[in-house]
Protein backbone atom coordinates (compact mmCIF):
# COMPACT_ATOMS: atom_id res chain seq x y z
CA UNK A 1 0.00 0.00 0.00
CA UNK A 2 1.43 3.22 -0.80
CA UNK A 3 1.48 6.01 2.39
CA UNK A 4 1.24 9.10 1.98
CA UNK A 5 0.87 12.51 3.67
CA UNK A 6 -2.17 13.43 3.92
CA UNK A 7 -3.22 16.49 2.38
CA UNK A 8 -4.77 18.36 4.95
CA UNK A 9 -2.36 19.65 7.33
CA UNK A 10 -2.22 21.52 10.81
CA UNK A 11 -0.38 24.36 10.68
CA UNK A 12 2.05 23.46 13.80
CA UNK A 13 2.91 20.99 16.10
CA UNK A 14 4.18 21.04 19.88
CA UNK A 15 4.34 18.61 22.44
CA UNK A 16 2.31 19.46 25.74
CA UNK A 17 4.26 19.91 28.43
CA UNK A 18 4.62 16.70 30.16
CA UNK A 19 4.79 14.85 26.86
CA UNK A 20 8.05 16.88 26.25
CA UNK A 21 8.96 16.27 28.88
CA UNK A 22 9.08 12.56 28.54
CA UNK A 23 10.08 12.61 25.16
CA UNK A 24 13.15 14.00 26.42
CA UNK A 25 13.68 11.42 29.16
CA UNK A 26 13.43 8.68 26.00
CA UNK A 27 16.39 10.25 24.43
CA UNK A 28 18.58 9.94 27.42
CA UNK A 29 17.93 6.02 27.03
CA UNK A 30 20.57 5.84 23.96
CA UNK A 31 23.97 6.47 24.01
CA UNK A 32 25.57 9.37 22.60
CA UNK A 33 25.36 9.09 19.11
CA UNK A 34 22.54 6.72 18.68
CA UNK A 35 19.91 9.61 20.06
CA UNK A 36 18.43 8.70 16.43
CA UNK A 37 17.10 5.27 18.12
CA UNK A 38 14.70 7.07 20.30
CA UNK A 39 12.45 8.24 16.92
CA UNK A 40 9.65 5.42 17.24
CA UNK A 41 8.43 6.31 20.72
CA UNK A 42 8.74 10.26 20.02
CA UNK A 43 6.52 9.73 17.00
CA UNK A 44 4.80 7.11 18.69
CA UNK A 45 3.81 9.88 21.42
CA UNK A 46 3.35 12.38 18.87
CA UNK A 47 0.54 10.30 17.28
CA UNK A 48 -1.00 9.73 20.53
CA UNK A 49 -1.09 13.10 21.96
CA UNK A 50 -2.82 14.40 18.18
CA UNK A 51 -4.71 11.30 17.25
CA UNK A 52 -2.49 10.58 13.83
CA UNK A 53 0.65 11.41 12.67
CA UNK A 54 0.72 14.89 11.23
CA UNK A 55 3.87 16.48 8.90
CA UNK A 56 4.31 19.11 11.68
CA UNK A 57 4.85 16.71 14.07
CA UNK A 58 6.75 14.32 11.84
CA UNK A 59 8.94 17.61 11.63
CA UNK A 60 8.87 18.41 15.40
CA UNK A 61 10.40 14.95 15.80
CA UNK A 62 13.38 15.12 13.28
CA UNK A 63 14.44 18.50 15.41
CA UNK A 64 14.49 17.16 17.91
CA UNK A 65 16.50 14.39 17.42
CA UNK A 66 18.79 16.38 14.31
CA UNK A 67 17.90 14.55 11.91
CA UNK A 68 16.76 15.09 8.36
CA UNK A 69 13.29 15.53 7.84
CA UNK A 70 13.82 12.59 5.01
CA UNK A 71 14.86 10.02 8.12
CA UNK A 72 12.04 11.17 9.95
CA UNK A 73 9.07 10.75 7.45
CA UNK A 74 11.27 7.35 5.91
CA UNK A 75 10.26 5.90 9.43
CA UNK A 76 6.59 7.02 9.85
CA UNK A 77 5.72 6.14 6.42
CA UNK A 78 7.36 2.52 6.79
CA UNK A 79 5.56 1.24 9.66
CA UNK A 80 1.67 0.35 9.43
CA UNK A 81 1.64 1.42 13.70
CA UNK A 82 2.06 5.61 12.69
CA UNK A 83 -1.51 6.79 11.24
CA UNK A 84 -0.83 9.31 7.98
CA UNK A 85 -4.29 10.31 7.81
CA UNK A 86 -7.00 11.46 10.58
CA UNK A 87 -8.88 9.01 12.45
CA UNK A 88 -11.69 8.27 14.72
CA UNK A 89 -11.65 10.44 17.41
CA UNK A 90 -12.78 7.06 19.85
CA UNK A 91 -10.93 3.98 18.22
CA UNK A 92 -9.11 3.39 14.96
CA UNK A 93 -9.45 -0.59 14.53
CA UNK A 94 -7.00 -2.49 12.44
CA UNK A 95 -8.62 -6.13 11.36
CA UNK A 96 -5.64 -8.46 11.38
CA UNK A 97 -6.35 -10.09 7.52
CA UNK A 98 -3.51 -12.33 7.53
CA UNK A 99 -3.62 -16.25 6.64
CA UNK A 100 -4.87 -17.24 10.32
CA UNK A 101 -7.21 -14.84 10.72
CA UNK A 102 -8.25 -14.70 6.77
CA UNK A 103 -9.30 -18.48 7.42
CA UNK A 104 -11.17 -17.99 10.69
CA UNK A 105 -13.70 -15.27 9.27
CA UNK A 106 -11.43 -11.90 9.32
CA UNK A 107 -13.26 -11.28 6.09
CA UNK A 108 -16.41 -11.31 8.07
CA UNK A 109 -15.10 -8.52 10.65
CA UNK A 110 -13.98 -6.47 7.81
CA UNK A 111 -17.62 -6.74 7.14
CA UNK A 112 -19.04 -5.51 10.08
CA UNK A 113 -16.67 -2.36 9.74
CA UNK A 114 -17.79 -1.41 6.31
CA UNK A 115 -21.12 -1.63 7.44
CA UNK A 116 -20.87 0.02 10.81
CA UNK A 117 -17.77 2.69 10.34
CA UNK A 118 -17.27 3.19 6.86
CA UNK A 119 -17.19 1.76 3.52
CA UNK A 120 -13.26 1.90 2.77
CA UNK A 121 -10.45 2.09 4.50
CA UNK A 122 -9.15 5.37 6.43
CA UNK A 123 -12.52 6.73 5.85
CA UNK A 124 -13.81 7.95 9.44
CA UNK A 125 -17.50 7.27 10.23
CA UNK A 126 -19.82 10.14 9.61
CA UNK A 127 -20.11 10.69 13.78
CA UNK A 128 -16.07 11.01 13.49
CA UNK A 129 -15.52 8.26 16.26
CA UNK A 130 -14.58 5.43 13.98
CA UNK A 131 -12.01 4.13 11.25
CA UNK A 132 -10.32 0.91 10.35
CA UNK A 133 -8.05 -0.90 8.78
CA UNK A 134 -7.13 -4.13 7.56
CA UNK A 135 -3.46 -4.59 8.43
CA UNK A 136 -0.83 -7.49 8.18
CA UNK A 137 -0.40 -10.28 11.00
CA UNK A 138 -0.67 -8.74 14.73
CA UNK A 139 1.50 -11.91 16.04
CA UNK A 140 -2.23 -13.24 17.51
CA UNK A 141 -2.43 -16.02 15.41
CA UNK A 142 -3.57 -19.05 18.07
CA UNK A 143 -6.93 -16.82 18.63
CA UNK A 144 -7.82 -15.70 15.61
CA UNK A 145 -9.57 -13.79 14.27
CA UNK A 146 -8.42 -10.54 16.01
CA UNK A 147 -8.49 -7.22 15.87
CA UNK A 148 -6.41 -4.29 17.84
CA UNK A 149 -8.84 -1.52 18.77
CA UNK A 150 -6.87 1.06 20.65
CA UNK A 151 -3.86 -0.25 22.66
CA UNK A 152 -4.86 -3.76 23.11
CA UNK A 153 -6.05 -6.86 21.17
CA UNK A 154 -9.46 -8.30 20.82
CA UNK A 155 -9.45 -11.89 20.07
CA UNK A 156 -11.01 -14.61 19.25
CA UNK A 157 -13.56 -12.49 17.05
CA UNK A 158 -17.00 -13.22 15.64
CA UNK A 159 -19.03 -10.93 13.12
CA UNK A 160 -21.72 -10.44 16.22
CA UNK A 161 -19.09 -9.74 18.35
CA UNK A 162 -16.59 -7.25 16.26
CA UNK A 163 -20.44 -4.94 16.16
CA UNK A 164 -20.87 -5.55 19.91
CA UNK A 165 -17.25 -4.16 20.49
CA UNK A 166 -18.15 -1.08 17.64
CA UNK A 167 -21.54 -0.50 19.82
CA UNK A 168 -20.22 -0.36 23.46
CA UNK A 169 -17.19 1.59 22.56
CA UNK A 170 -19.69 4.14 20.29
CA UNK A 171 -21.79 4.61 23.56
CA UNK A 172 -18.68 5.46 25.75
CA UNK A 173 -17.53 2.30 27.03
CA UNK A 174 -14.47 0.56 26.72
CA UNK A 175 -14.75 -3.26 26.31
CA UNK A 176 -12.52 -6.02 28.36
CA UNK A 177 -9.77 -6.81 25.75
CA UNK A 178 -8.08 -10.12 24.86
CA UNK A 179 -9.61 -13.41 23.79
CA UNK A 180 -13.68 -13.10 24.03
CA UNK A 181 -15.17 -16.33 23.78
CA UNK A 182 -13.67 -16.90 27.03
CA UNK A 183 -10.56 -18.61 27.45
CA UNK A 184 -7.96 -17.01 29.46
CA UNK A 185 -4.75 -16.96 27.46
CA UNK A 186 -4.23 -18.38 24.10
CA UNK A 187 -4.97 -22.85 25.36
CA UNK A 188 -6.44 -24.90 23.05
CA UNK A 189 -10.31 -24.20 22.79
CA UNK A 190 -11.51 -27.54 24.82
CA UNK A 191 -8.94 -26.66 27.52
CA UNK A 192 -5.38 -27.79 28.91
CA UNK A 193 -4.11 -30.75 28.01
CA UNK A 194 -0.79 -29.94 29.36
CA UNK A 195 0.29 -28.26 32.38
CA UNK A 196 -2.79 -29.03 33.49
CA UNK A 197 -2.16 -27.49 37.53
CA UNK A 198 -1.45 -24.12 35.67
CA UNK A 199 -1.97 -21.53 38.75
CA UNK A 200 -3.17 -17.68 37.46
CA UNK A 201 -1.84 -16.90 40.60
CA UNK A 202 -4.03 -13.74 41.75
CA UNK A 203 -4.92 -12.32 38.53
CA UNK A 204 -8.51 -12.66 36.90
CA UNK A 205 -7.21 -12.38 33.27
CA UNK A 206 -4.04 -12.85 31.99
CA UNK A 207 -1.07 -10.55 32.35
CA UNK A 208 -1.57 -7.95 29.06
CA UNK A 209 -5.20 -8.30 29.63
CA UNK A 210 -5.48 -7.52 33.75
CA UNK A 211 -3.47 -4.47 32.72
CA UNK A 212 -5.54 -3.29 30.37
CA UNK A 213 -8.47 -4.13 32.91
CA UNK A 214 -6.38 -1.99 35.69
CA UNK A 215 -5.95 1.31 33.50
CA UNK A 216 -9.71 1.46 32.58
CA UNK A 217 -9.72 3.05 29.27
CA UNK A 218 -6.92 1.70 26.86
CA UNK A 219 -8.07 3.90 24.13
CA UNK A 220 -7.72 7.18 25.84
CA UNK A 221 -5.28 9.15 24.11
CA UNK A 222 -2.12 10.81 25.81
CA UNK A 223 -2.18 14.30 26.42
CA UNK A 224 0.22 14.09 29.40
CA UNK A 225 -2.33 14.82 31.76
CA UNK A 226 -3.14 10.91 32.33
CA UNK A 227 -1.76 7.78 33.12
CA UNK A 228 0.68 7.48 30.10
CA UNK A 229 -0.42 4.01 29.09
CA UNK A 230 2.85 3.78 26.49
CA UNK A 231 5.37 4.31 29.24
CA UNK A 232 4.46 3.04 32.36
CA UNK A 233 8.45 2.42 33.43
CA UNK A 234 8.34 6.02 33.91
CA UNK A 235 5.78 6.36 35.55
CA UNK A 236 3.91 5.20 38.98
CA UNK A 237 2.09 2.23 38.37
CA UNK A 238 -1.90 2.00 37.97
CA UNK A 239 -3.41 1.42 40.82
CA UNK A 240 -6.40 -1.44 40.90
CA UNK A 241 -8.86 1.55 40.33
CA UNK A 242 -7.16 2.47 36.73
CA UNK A 243 -5.67 5.62 38.25
CA UNK A 244 -2.05 6.53 38.19
CA UNK A 245 -0.31 6.80 42.10
CA UNK A 246 0.53 10.07 42.55
CA UNK A 247 3.38 11.69 44.70
CA UNK A 248 2.66 12.54 47.84
CA UNK A 249 1.68 16.38 48.60
CA UNK A 250 4.42 18.30 50.86
CA UNK A 251 2.89 19.25 53.71
CA UNK A 252 2.40 22.73 53.82
CA UNK A 253 4.80 24.30 55.60
CA UNK A 254 4.22 25.58 59.43
CA UNK A 255 2.99 28.77 59.76
CA UNK A 256 4.61 31.91 61.25
CA UNK A 257 3.38 32.96 64.68
CA UNK A 258 1.46 35.61 63.66
CA UNK A 259 2.43 39.21 65.15
CA UNK A 260 -0.70 40.99 64.06
CA UNK A 261 -2.74 39.99 67.29
CA UNK A 262 0.59 41.04 69.13
CA UNK A 263 0.42 44.23 67.05
CA UNK A 264 -3.20 45.02 67.79
CA UNK A 265 -2.79 44.56 71.81
CA UNK A 266 0.09 47.27 71.94
CA UNK A 267 -1.87 49.66 69.44
CA UNK A 268 -5.26 49.22 71.64
CA UNK A 269 -3.08 49.78 75.17
CA UNK A 270 0.04 51.75 74.41
CA UNK A 271 0.03 55.43 73.60
CA UNK A 272 3.34 54.88 71.74
CA UNK A 273 2.14 52.42 69.45
CA UNK A 274 1.46 54.95 66.81
CA UNK A 275 5.12 56.48 66.81
CA UNK A 276 6.12 53.01 67.01
CA UNK A 277 4.25 52.55 63.42
CA UNK A 278 5.77 55.28 62.08
CA UNK A 279 9.32 54.65 63.23
CA UNK A 280 8.88 51.10 61.53
CA UNK A 281 7.56 52.89 58.42
CA UNK A 282 10.67 54.70 58.28
CA UNK A 283 13.26 52.52 56.54
CA UNK A 284 10.51 51.26 54.05
CA UNK A 285 10.03 54.82 52.83
CA UNK A 286 13.63 55.54 52.67
CA UNK A 287 14.18 52.31 50.48
CA UNK A 288 11.21 53.64 48.52
CA UNK A 289 12.93 56.99 47.90
CA UNK A 290 16.02 55.42 47.00
CA UNK A 291 14.61 52.70 44.78
CA UNK A 292 12.81 55.24 42.81
CA UNK A 293 15.75 57.76 42.45
CA UNK A 294 17.90 54.68 41.16
CA UNK A 295 14.70 53.67 38.80
CA UNK A 296 15.93 54.73 35.81
CA UNK A 297 19.52 54.22 35.36
CA UNK A 298 18.89 50.64 36.95
CA UNK A 299 16.17 50.38 34.03
CA UNK A 300 18.73 52.09 31.36
CA UNK A 301 21.54 48.89 32.83
CA UNK A 302 18.67 46.44 32.47
CA UNK A 303 17.89 47.08 28.96
CA UNK A 304 21.37 47.71 27.88
CA UNK A 305 22.66 43.93 28.79
CA UNK A 306 19.61 42.01 30.14
CA UNK A 307 21.32 38.52 28.64
CA UNK A 308 24.80 39.67 30.85
CA UNK A 309 22.58 40.07 34.06
CA UNK A 310 21.04 36.39 33.34
CA UNK A 311 24.35 35.28 32.90
CA UNK A 312 25.74 36.17 35.89
CA UNK A 313 23.35 34.13 37.99
CA UNK A 314 23.53 31.59 35.45
CA UNK A 315 26.89 30.70 34.25
CA UNK A 316 26.75 32.02 30.90
CA UNK A 317 28.78 33.36 28.54
CA UNK A 318 28.31 34.77 24.98
CA UNK A 319 30.34 33.45 22.37
CA UNK A 320 31.90 35.81 19.78
CA UNK A 321 29.20 36.19 16.74
CA UNK A 322 29.06 37.28 13.26
CA UNK A 323 26.16 39.56 11.42
CA UNK A 324 27.39 37.25 8.69
CA UNK A 325 29.72 34.70 7.34
CA UNK A 326 33.05 35.13 6.12
CA UNK A 327 33.73 36.86 1.95
CA UNK A 328 34.29 32.81 1.45
CA UNK A 329 30.92 31.84 2.17
CA UNK A 330 29.55 29.95 5.58
CA UNK A 331 30.67 26.57 7.13
CA UNK A 332 28.27 23.61 6.28
CA UNK A 333 27.34 23.15 10.24
CA UNK A 334 24.75 20.25 9.40
CA UNK A 335 28.00 18.05 9.37
CA UNK A 336 28.76 18.49 12.92
CA UNK A 337 26.54 15.22 13.70
CA UNK A 338 22.96 16.16 15.58
CA UNK A 339 22.73 19.68 13.37
CA UNK A 340 20.08 19.53 10.66
CA UNK A 341 19.09 21.88 8.25
CA UNK A 342 16.99 24.32 10.88
CA UNK A 343 19.18 24.08 13.47
CA UNK A 344 21.66 24.80 11.33
CA UNK A 345 19.51 27.78 10.46
CA UNK A 346 19.23 28.62 14.46
CA UNK A 347 22.84 28.76 14.35
CA UNK A 348 23.11 31.51 12.24
CA UNK A 349 20.70 33.73 13.60
CA UNK A 350 22.43 33.71 16.53
CA UNK A 351 25.72 34.51 15.04
CA UNK A 352 27.69 30.97 14.37
CA UNK A 353 28.44 30.44 10.60
CA UNK A 354 31.96 28.75 10.83
CA UNK A 355 33.64 25.58 12.72
CA UNK A 356 36.35 28.16 14.38
CA UNK A 357 33.32 29.62 16.07
CA UNK A 358 32.25 26.68 17.54
CA UNK A 359 35.47 25.27 18.57
CA UNK A 360 36.38 28.06 20.79
CA UNK A 361 33.49 27.63 23.13
CA UNK A 362 34.02 26.91 26.42
CA UNK A 363 31.90 26.08 29.29
CA UNK A 364 30.07 29.70 29.47
CA UNK A 365 29.50 29.84 25.80
CA UNK A 366 28.28 26.09 25.36
CA UNK A 367 25.92 27.26 28.80
CA UNK A 368 24.96 30.66 26.54
CA UNK A 369 24.02 28.61 23.37
CA UNK A 370 22.46 25.91 25.19
CA UNK A 371 19.79 27.76 26.72
CA UNK A 372 18.76 29.22 23.34
CA UNK A 373 17.94 25.93 21.96
CA UNK A 374 15.03 23.95 21.88
CA UNK A 375 15.91 20.83 23.16
CA UNK A 376 18.94 21.63 25.88
CA UNK A 377 22.09 19.35 25.85
CA UNK A 378 22.74 18.30 22.37
CA UNK A 379 26.43 20.29 22.46
CA UNK A 380 27.86 18.43 25.16
CA UNK A 381 25.95 15.13 24.50
CA UNK A 382 27.14 15.31 20.35
CA UNK A 383 30.42 16.38 21.05
CA UNK A 384 29.92 19.48 18.93
CA UNK A 385 33.25 21.78 20.07
CA UNK A 386 35.18 18.37 19.35
CA UNK A 387 33.74 17.66 16.13
CA UNK A 388 33.78 21.62 15.40
CA UNK A 389 37.06 21.64 15.82
CA UNK A 390 38.08 19.08 14.02
CA UNK A 391 36.62 20.18 10.49
CA UNK A 392 38.13 23.66 11.38
CA UNK A 393 41.53 21.82 10.91
CA UNK A 394 40.87 20.78 8.03
CA UNK A 395 40.44 24.06 6.51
Amino acid sequence: MLRRLHLDQPASFAFTSDNQKWAEAQVTKYPEGRQASAIIPLLWRAQEQEGWLTRPAIEYVAEMLGLAYMRALEVASFYFMFQLQPVGSVAHIQVCGTTSCMICGAEDLVAVCKEKIAPNAHEVSADGKFSWEEVECLGSCSNAPMAQIGKDYYEDLTAAKMGELIDALGRGEVPLPGPQNGRYAAEPLKGLTTLTEFDSGNHQYNASVQLAHDIGDTVKRIDGTEVPLLAPWNQAAPTSGGKAATPAKKAPAAKKAAPKPAAKKVTAKSATAKPAVKAASAPKAAAKASTAKAAKPAAKAAKAAPKAATASTTGEKKPRTMSKPRAAGADDLKRISGVGPKLEGVLNDLGFWHFDQIAKWGEGEIAWVDSRLKFKGRIERDNWVDQATEFAAEK
